[in-house]
């Protein structure tokens, strides 16, 4: 039995998808804002603080690993339903909220550590959503292309180790944007361009010092139409440390728009 941590996005929905497909057993707790798994039989709407209510669902159901997937946002403390573990936990998880999403998951992780539940990574049942070093497209990064996706890289690794941006925009060796609270999609939408077609990248590679079990950077069809209407010609992700959605559709609209896919 296996215990499925999920939040927001299409990837929870990929993961379920080949859970069942193999019949293995599962329990979900829903943590999305909408409870999108609310009609599964298997599934537990809950409060990230109600930590007796999660504990006891995950070993009433000897669910000695869980899977966390999906993005889980910043809860807002005043109107966390606790119980009484919840209140003995809740500082770690106001302690995590300060320093973004992720930060929320480690210490949900560490607590779980405590109970003797392990973690395993978030791409356990689905390894193929994650693309290998490579060019996936018809057409390569360029000499100035290699120069943006430098910068790029070396912009992400200035940051401190508990910043929350996992992505950066860059055109003609400039720093458009940085990744912010808001996400990738706002961040794009930043970057609109009547200027610029086919001009800059966006880089998207883990946090410093990220659990590479969780969070990881997340892409697919969306998000290259987002960088498309953003006026720009590629994507770069980190080798296995990423996810990657809609492959084929994706591959496909990146030939037909004259785009590249980098994976290093």
């Amino acid at each position: 039995m296996i215990g499925l941590f999920f939040g927001e996005s299409n990837f929870p929905k990929e993961i379920l998808k080949n859970v069942k497909r193999n019949k293995i057993k599962y329990k979900i707790i829903d943590l999305t804002k909408k409870k999108i798994f609310k009609k599964d039989k298997n599934s537990f709407s809950v409060s990230i603080g109600q930590f007796g209510k999660i504990l006891k669902i995950l070993k009433e159901n000897k669910c000695k690993k869980v899977l966390f997937a999906g993005k889980v946002e910043k809860p807002k403390i005043s109107k966390l339903k606790l119980d009484l573990k919840g209140i003995y936990y809740i500082p770690r998880i106001i302690k995590g909220a300060k320093l973004g999403d992720a930060a929320i998951l480690k210490e949900v992780i560490k607590i779980l550590k405590i109970e003797k539940i392990k973690v395993v990574s978030s791409l356990f049942f689905n390894p193929e959503l994650s693309l290998k070093k490579g060019i996936y497209s018809k057409i390569k990064p360029n000499k100035e292309d290699k120069k943006n996706i430098t910068k790029a890289i070396r912009t992400l690794n200035k940051l401190g180790k508990y910043n929350f941006s996992q992505g950066t925009v860059v055109r003609n060796r400039k720093v458009i944007a940085v990744e912010g609270r808001g996400g990738t999609e706002k961040m794009l939408r930043k970057c609109k361009s009547k200027k610029f077609k086919n001009n800059g990248v966006l880089v998207k590679f883990p946090k410093k010092k990220q659990d590479l079990r969780i969070d990881l950077p997340t892409v697919g069809l969306k998000t290259l139409k987002q960088c498309k209407a953003a006026g720009l010609k590629g994507i770069v992700v980190k080798s296995s440390q990423n996810v990657f959605l809609d492959k084929n559709k994706s591959i496909s609209f990146i030939n037909k728009n004259k785009m590249f896919i980098s994976v290093r």
